[in-house]
């Protein structure tokens, strides 16, 4: 009972006033999911785009997610209006107040500068685009919150100080939840009763609240240093490499832009840490490759949410209910297993999500092949209740898995460079998720599923499901066994 009670008030016990601006940040990540159910069946409903060409769409809006080094070095270097926090913070909730009512137009067919699909495409980048300036700021606030030095201004214990790290790195997965689990359920009631464009319109709550958090409470960093144009510079030619290749019509450009960043980010990588001493960096490497490994799975793509529409008969509010409840479980998951997730190895973590969440992602399948049919006439419980036990299983899975790499970047993070450092660790993962939509893509070209079309959808849920398991295992039999644990801050 003991051990119980101090998992559940440890989190609390982490608390501290100074985290509020952060954690506010990341509570309207997760809120903006107030419009998942209403974009998703919108898409459906309205646009004539198959679950390839959606895929290949995930793509590119994953790809800003791959350059948060730009907005790193702008972050750590150039102020704005004399600040480095409060106005990148207010300049992403721009971004993504100018992407919901683009949206809005789009459903509500007020613009018709373009196509609904391209004006689909323009929205959701603004979305994008506003979130990760905002999760560069809260990146970098996450390090910036813990000190290295006690009240006599000696040097802290090096596992006091990897610890707290961890926490804030679990109090903001936390509050992520949290943001889920307020909009989730709502999300399905809105898109049940009202009409689409209406729902982006509400959103726009949203990014008040982020901005509401840093100026309630002035955090500002006294961290300051001149632009490293190697970053800034390789980072805006990146940039616009890829927006030439994405709009130039170039075969292959996609692949091209994943080889490109794959190299852009692993040099600038191999820069940044180039004063940290050998060992901790052959510790950052493997951790990053079995992370990589694990993150960069496929999925079925959007055939297997229209196969619950069109055959399942699931609806608005119960994907609202889904939602609700996943995010739930995920909090609870966290909260309870906030020790466990911040100081056990990454590669340990990781093997049990990886088999869990295979041996979990079977009752999909079995839906399709009619589980539910069977369950019903036996057990008196059909499709509704096996995704909700589904969800109920597999949803803590995706925000634990980040937090073992979030502290480790945490805890090297180097003074001055926290913002570009956390950008480029995050700009590696999230180009692990382009493989993983590139996979997506070509598994939904080889078997291909459509609107009332879900002849492969079975095997095509088989494939994914394996390659779910095999991936992160190969990689963490590979390199488990040669991450240890951080040695010295950087």
């Amino acid at each position: 009972m003991n051990v119980l009670v101090a998992s559940l008030l440890r989190p609390l016990q982490a608390l501290r006033l100074h985290y509020v601006p952060l954690l506010m940040v990341y509570f309207a990540y997760g809120a903006l999911g107030l419009t998942d159910v209403t974009r998703d069946f919108w898409v459906k409903e309205s646009l004539a785009l198959s679950p390839a060409e959606l895929a290949g769409i995930g793509v590119w809006l994953t790809l800003p997610w791959t350059v948060k080094m730009v907005f790193g070095e702008l972050v750590d270097s150039i102020p704005i209006l004399g600040s480095q926090r409060r106005s990148y913070i207010v300049i992403g909730a721009l971004c993504t107040a100018t992407g919901l009512v683009t949206l809005a137009g789009a459903a509500g067919q007020w613009f018709t500068f373009l196509p609904p699909h391209q004006l689909y495409v323009l929205g959701a980048m603004l979305i994008v685009l506003g979130t990760v300036i905002q999760d560069v700021v809260a990146d970098a606030m996450s390090t910036e919150v813990v000190s290295r030095v006690d009240a006599d201004g000696k040097p802290r214990p090096d596992h006091e100080v990897r610890a707290e790290l961890g926490m804030v790195q679990v109090l903001g997965r936390l509050s992520l939840s949290l943001g889920i689990v307020a909009v989730a359920g709502l999300s399905g009631v809105l898109a049940y009763i009202l009409p689409r464009e209406t729902v982006f319109l509400l959103a726009l709550v949203v990014p008040a609240i982020s901005v509401t958090g840093v100026l309630l409470i002035r955090l500002e960093t006294s961290e300051r240093r001149p632009v490293d144009w190697r970053i800034l510079g390789g980072g805006l030619a990146f940039g616009a490499a890829v927006a030439l290749l994405g709009f130039g019509g170039v075969p292959f450009a996609q692949e091209i832009v994943f080889v490109i960043s794959m190299g852009v980010i692993c040099g600038m990588l191999v820069f940044v840490t180039r004063d940290v001493d050998h060992k901790s960096r052959m510790t950052i490497l493997y951790a990053a490759i079995i992370i990589f490994a694990f993150r960069s799975t496929p999925t079925a793509g959007e055939g297997y949410f229209w196969f619950t529409l069109d055959v399942l008969k699931f609806d608005e509010a119960f994907y609202g209910i889904l939602r609700q409840t996943g995010a739930v479980i995920a909090i609870v998951a966290m909260w309870f297993l906030a020790k466990q997730i911040t100081e056990y190895s990454v590669a340990a973590i990781l093997f049990w999500i990886a088999v869990a969440g295979s041996i979990l992602a079977l009752p999909s399948v079995g839906l399709y092949y009619g589980l539910h049919e069977w369950t019903e006439q036996a057990f008196g419980f059909g499709a509704r209740t096996i995704a909700i036990v589904d969800v109920v299983a597999t949803s803590p899975f995706a925000q634990l898995s980040m937090i073992p790499l979030l502290t480790l970047t945490a805890y090297y993070a180097p003074a001055g460079h926290r913002a570009t450092w956390f950008a480029l660790m995050a700009s590696l993962m999230n180009l692990a998720l382009v493989a993983g939509q590139l996979q997506t893509k070509y598994l939904n070209q080889m078997f291909a599923v459509g609107r009332g079309e879900y002849g492969e959808l079975g095997v095509l849920l088989i494939i994914v499901t394996v390659l779910g398991l095999a991936v992160p295992l190969t990689a963490i039999l590979l390199f488990g066994r040669r991450v240890t644990e951080p040695v010295k801050v950087a």
